[in-house]
């Protein structure tokens, strides 16, 4: 992969072998160095003994200018604080020039060395205490062991034969120099890495007798030619023949499939006079010498079947192990030769060309423009411009490149970037206009509509859009896909229709060619200028096909009286706004629409009713939300072909269309439409009918019998009281739903009918049981009966249901008893039982065998569960609220192996939980606020996946244990008798791995009974959090560095820890400290760039009066090298729970923070050379929050404290204050 410099870096040795000397010099080692002088590989090594502590300046440029290093771990290799440089500067100049690595691990086990095991813990015993002041060096050698020991390399373990393992790592060095030299890849960014994707699907072995090609596959100007001669020119040297035939699409219509075979034929059997004139290769002697050859071809952009079949077709036999590289746009043209294929000792594989990344679509258009642009500072707003606009397209970002080139100021450059949004560079539309030319007539059409419509529209809208307009969306839209011209976004869940920019203004010239100079004459109209112009000034004509406008930039269209008379083959009509449905204001007197409309789309449209002279007859899809229609047409339409029609929230809308000529009509949505009594009687012979949706239409009360084809039925709070019997017969019908009809007071037991039901919905009915005929809804997956007042019990056949998957009788006040649970039910994983009136669950809830999440909160009349409940398989258990519940029942034994959290907030009466809950291993959170417990079990050690713990409001907890040291949230506040509080005293790097990107927060506030002990411990334990999750960020940070792909850790923001608890009393290791609200801090001039710089750390002192509707923090200002300044706020993270039911006491509070800064790092004010930091209070009680720094109603006083963290400052204060074992 391309190096983020530029300037060329100089190679001198091949391989450099860092060893110690003591335990492999005269034997491994030496035997390993005479096999890489076999091969006349340049080596380095270092002979001289390892005497001092410094490396000469001599080897760390050997380090640099190699371009392999080896390095051999032994037993002894970590004793040696000489080769432990070696490996950091090693480590670097993998990331600093993507130097080779390779690690041998000869007679030792690599996890030892990752993990500084055996010989290697003893070895840094000793170095702990020879650089005791120097333990950043320390903490270098360990993440350069623990970073090298992760690549890939030997172990002598695995291949005891010395000679076989010496053999195979000369082979691999061997093969990488080769693949480091045999291709000059300068001036080509991001190559490397796709080109080892490709290599890996060649796949070149000297067993491999199969042939096999492999598709490059992409759009036009991404790069599909350039990898494949990058490739082939890598590779060629492994073949006994090899040629690249480029521009096969081109050359086949100038000079023909013959002459191209010919030219194939000569190059691969080096015969310059061969050429054979008839279709099919004749002589059985040329057919007889490819069989024998082991052959690399490379056809570039090939565009049509017939063509491979021509030149390495069934009539073409190439030897084993041949390889055959196609490029193409054509992703069918690859699949059609799979099918080919398939059976035949011959394999297709097809790879598809990635778009450049950000930074490397910088580098490559940094090559292209003027140094000027490159370094200006004022350039970063204009080059991201440029590269969002390129979108990773190779050949967009190398033609704008020499463009920009010529621009002499910031202006000039603007304005061709400007430019080139609306006349886009004609070479590039060249490269894209072949792929279009090669489409036939439905997917040119389906091509422009979505250039011009459809792009980030979710794809089955747009699918049902373009059907509606006669086309066929389906198979054209996977034509457009497989010709690289389109593709599928995945944005907010849903799958949206892309397109490139370059390639929608293609799309764009080719409707403006159409006439450039008058709109009217048009296909397509989807500009707002254009639109206007022609609907104001009348200047339609027949070309117009479609119109779509977004009017997101106005807030209303005046269009007084348009006239469609003379747009009468006007099938498309969308007004829409992309985000405000319900706001698209377009005042107008409509006379007449086109009778060939096909889709139309009026979101609010305005006037009473559609034009009396509009014929519906062709009309697809009709969608006129938010509408102020009353009555959709008069009588007399004969909209046969209607499929879709939309009128949801028209409210005034007084009667339902009439739809009964409309034999095809497959959804109606007439959702919120207020006035609408009845439905009509006709629905019942829409037999196509299968969605039907009549939420929120508060008056409706008659309901006609519904078509048997109908699958979605929708009668939310509707006023419906009794549904037609026919209902229950519906055999197709999958979802019914009846919430909040209060008239429905039972279900028929007819019910049993319903066999494609898998969704049903009861909310807020007045139903008091369910018929025994439910039993019979066997595909029921979720059954919601939520807020069912007058609901007592359900019957025990339940159990049934084999199906079901949630359940839930939420706000069922009256229900009082759960049936017995009388077969085991698999499938049922949601079971809410939340604000009933249940006193008990039956043993037999341990029959809920699949049961994940039971919840049962604000069950006040709830007293005890079952002991059978710890034999579930619980993820979540919800009983908070539950406030006669004084215990859970005792037990040795739970099977909660997957129990993630237990929520016993508000439990008034209790007092204790089994000691084994505390200690589960898997619970991840845990609430016992305002419950009466007085202690926690020291067992809670042992539960390892803990991560929040609540206890808020404990008023009769007294002690705190140690707690895991892995828990990242712990609110004890307003526990006004908590005394004690157990130190956790915790390893500094154990469990670094699960603490990064973490946020840390341990609350005490208004805990005014704590001993001086306890608060002692907490600062001591926010010290120790704080360095941990400084390390933690360091180590990550050298990884990130050192690792060159496939880095596992988060890009989100960066670790912090808060800590609050009473206390008058700044930490002293704070070296910044003053009265008042800010403190201002002189920052070293390489602050930002210092490997050893971990973060900042803050605290204040705050006397304050009810301190819970406060949330707390500092402005930071930065204040620059040239005299900048910036500002950005950094907030405590607090939790809702821990603001309420507490005392308003005036107290000290202590506030501890920490924050790496990784956000400051990556912004314009890196350079800073000084910064302020100023305490403020919030008040989240106001709408916005006032914020203060002195003088706030509730805070009386402030003291500051700071702190810049470095690696030795940190490491030698825990060694001295804690006596903490470092890096165990």
């Amino acid at each position: 992969m391309a190096s983020s410099s530029f300037s060329a870096h100089v190679f001198r040795y091949d391989v450099f072998v860092s060893f110690r000397g003591e335990d492999t010099r005269n034997s491994f080692t030496s035997h390993l160095l005479k096999a890489l002088d076999g091969k006349k590989v340049v080596t380095y090594t270092d002979y001289k003994l390892e005497n001092g502590d410094e490396i000469a300046p001599a080897l760390w440029k050997a380090i640099e200018e190699s371009r392999i290093s080896v390095i051999i771990f032994s037993e002894n290799y970590a004793s040696s604080p000489w080769c432990l440089d070696e490996l950091v500067h090693i480590l670097e100049c993998k990331e600093r020039y993507q130097q080779f690595v390779i690690p041998i691990f000869y007679r030792v086990n690599p996890a030892h060395v990752r993990q500084q095991r055996e010989s290697y813990a003893a070895a840094f015993s000793k170095h702990e205490e020879r650089f005791k002041d120097r333990m950043d060096k320390v903490l270098k050698w360990k993440g350069a062991l623990t970073i090298a020991a992760n690549l890939s390399g030997f172990d002598s373990h695995a291949i005891s034969n010395e000679s076989e393992l010496v053999e195979r790592i000369v082979k691999a060095i061997l093969m990488n120099l080769d693949r480091q030299s045999s291709s000059d890849l300068t001036g080509l960014v991001g190559v490397e890495s796709r080109i080892q994707k490709i290599e890996s699907l060649i796949c070149i072995s000297p067993q491999d007798v199969q042939v096999l090609t492999v598709g490059i596959w992409g759009m036009g100007g991404i790069g599909k030619t350039t990898l494949a001669g990058a490739v082939f020119n890598r590779l060629s040297s492994h073949f006994e023949a090899s040629c690249f035939l480029a521009n096969v699409r081109e050359e086949s219509e100038k000079c023909g499939m013959k002459h191209l075979r010919n030219e194939l034929l000569r190059e691969l059997l080096k015969e310059d006079s061969l050429s054979i004139g008839t279709p099919s290769i004749g002589s059985t002697f040329v057919n007889k010498r490819l069989s024998l050859a082991k052959v690399l071809v490379v056809l570039d952009d090939v565009n049509v079947l017939n063509q491979l079949e021509y030149l390495v077709g069934d009539q073409v036999q190439f030897g084993p192990g041949s390889r055959i590289i196609i490029t193409t746009r054509d992703m069918q043209l690859l699949k059609d030769m799979q099918v080919l294929r398939k059976g035949v000792d011959h394999d297709v594989k097809i790879y598809e060309v990635q778009k450049l990344n950000c930074n490397e679509a910088l580098q490559l258009f940094h090559l292209h423009a003027s140094q000027e642009i490159s370094l200006g500072e004022d350039s970063t707003m204009f080059l991201r411009a440029v590269v969002d606009y390129a979108a990773g397209i190779p050949l967009a970002l190398q033609i704008w490149g020499s463009l920009f080139r010529r621009c002499k100021s910031k202006q000039e450059r603007e304005s061709l970037l400007n430019k080139l949004k609306i006349f886009p560079d004609k070479k590039l539309l060249n490269v894209y206009r072949i792929s279009y030319d090669a489409l036939d007539e439905n997917e040119r059409e389906i091509f422009l509509n979505i250039a011009c419509f459809h792009k980030e529209e979710v794809i089955d809208d747009a699918k049902r859009q373009l059907d509606a307009c006669g086309l066929f969306a389906d198979s054209g839209i996977k034509i457009l896909i497989d010709m690289s011209l389109i593709s599928i976004k995945h944005e907010y869940g849903r799958n949206c229709l892309w397109m490139h920019d370059v390639i929608q203004e293609m799309g764009w010239a080719i409707v403006h060619e159409q006439c450039p100079e008058e709109p009217g004459k048009r296909s397509r109209l989807w500009n707002l200028e254009d639109v206007y112009h022609v609907l104001a000034r009348n200047t339609g004509t027949e070309k117009v096909q479609s119109i779509s406008v977004n009017l997101s930039k106005v807030k209303e269209l005046n269009l007084r009286s348009p006239d469609f008379k003379k747009m009468y083959n006007l099938r498309f009509l969308k007004f829409y706004r992309r985000y405000h449905v319900n706001q698209c204001n377009v005042s107008l007197n409509l006379k007449s629409l086109p009778s060939a409309l096909r889709y139309l789309c009026w979101p609010a449209y305005p006037l009473k009713s559609l034009p009396s002279k509009f014929s519906s007859e062709n009309l697809v899809e009709l969608s006129m939300p938010n509408s102020q229609l009353q009555r959709l047409w008069n009588g007399g339409q004969n909209p046969r072909n209607l499929k879709r029609i939309d009128l949801r929230y028209s409210k005034q809308l007084v009667e339902v269309p009439d739809l009964s000529k409309s034999v095809n009509i497959e959804g109606i949505d007439l959702r919120g439409c207020i006035r609408l009594v009845e439905v009509p009687s006709y629905f019942e012979f829409l037999h196509k009918l299968a969605s039907l949706n009549l939420s929120h239409c508060s008056n409706l009360r008659f309901l006609s019998d519904m078509p048997h084809n109908m699958k979605f039925l929708n009668l939310d709070n509707t006023a419906v009281e009794e549904l037609p019997s026919s209902i229950f017969s519906l055999e197709k019908l999958v979802e019914l739903n009846l919430e909040c009809c209060e008239g429905i007071k039972n279900l028929p037991n007819s019910t049993w009918k319903l066999n494609s039901l898998t969704s049903l919905y009861l909310c807020g009915t007045s139903i008091e049981g369910l018929p025994l005929s439910i039993e019979c809804l066997s595909g029921v997956v979720s059954f919601q009966l939520k807020f069912c007042k007058r609901l007592v019990s359900l019957p025990t056949s339940i159990c049934k249901l084999k199906s079901l998957e949630r359940l839930s009788l939420e706000g069922c006040s009256s229900f009082k008893h759960f049936p017995e649970i009388l077969e085991p039910m698999q499938r049922l994983e949601d079971l809410s039982l939340s604000l009933t009136d249940i006193k008990e669950l039956p043993s037999s809830i341990e029959n809920l065998v699949g049961l994940k999440r039971l919840r049962l909160y604000e069950c006040k009349s709830l007293e005890s569960v079952p002991n059978s409940i710890y034999n579930l398989n619980l993820a979540i258990f919800a009983l908070d609220g539950c406030c006669r519940l004084k215990t859970l029942p005792p037990s040795s034994v739970i099977l909660w192996s997957s129990i993630r959290g237990l929520d016993l907030h508000g439990c008034l009466a209790l007092e204790e939980i089994p000691d084994c809950i505390y200690s589960l291993t898997s619970i991840w959170r845990l609430d016992l606020s305002e419950s009466m417990i007085k202690s926690i079990s020291p067992t809670i050690k042992q539960a390892s996946g803990l991560r929040f713990l609540y206890v808020s409001n404990c008023k009769c907890l007294q002690s705190l244990p140690e707690l895991p040291y892995l828990l990242k949230v712990l609110d004890a506040s307003g526990c006004t008798k908590l005394k004690t509080v157990s130190r956790s005293m915790t390893a500094l790097t154990q469990g670094l791995e699960e603490i990064l990107d973490r946020h840390e927060q341990h609350l005490f506030y208004d805990c005014v009974t704590l001993d001086e002990n306890a608060r002692s411990n907490i600062v001591d334990d926010a010290y120790l959090r704080i360095m941990r999750t400084a390390t933690a960020n360091y180590h990550a940070s050298l990884l990130k560095k050192c690792q060159s792909e496939g880095s596992e850790f988060s890009d989100e923001k960066s670790p912090s820890v808060a800590v609050v608890c009473p206390g008058d009393e700044l930490p002293k290791w704070l070296s910044y400290q003053t009265e008042g609200c800010s403190i201002k801090v002189k920052l070293p001039l390489t602050w930002c760039h210092d490997a050893n710089f971990l973060g900042l750390a803050l605290c204040a002192v705050v006397t304050t009066h009810n301190p819970c509707w406060l949330d707390y923090g500092f402005n930071f200002v930065f204040k620059t090298i040239n005299g900048e300044s910036h500002q950005f706020n950094h907030c405590a993270r607090t939790y809702e729970r821990a603001r309420t039911g507490w005392g308003g006491n005036i107290s000290d509070h202590l506030f501890v923070w920490y924050d790496s800064l990784e956000e400051v790092w990556s912004t314009d004010f890196n350079n800073a050379i000084e910064a302020s930091f100023e305490f403020f209070a919030q008040n989240k009680r106001h709408v916005g929050g006032v914020r203060s720094a002195v003088g706030y109603c509730c805070v009386k006083g402030v003291e500051s404290a700071c702190c810049l963290l470095t690696t030795a400052q940190m490491l030698k204060l825990a060694e001295v204050r804690f006596q903490l074992p470092l890096m165990k």
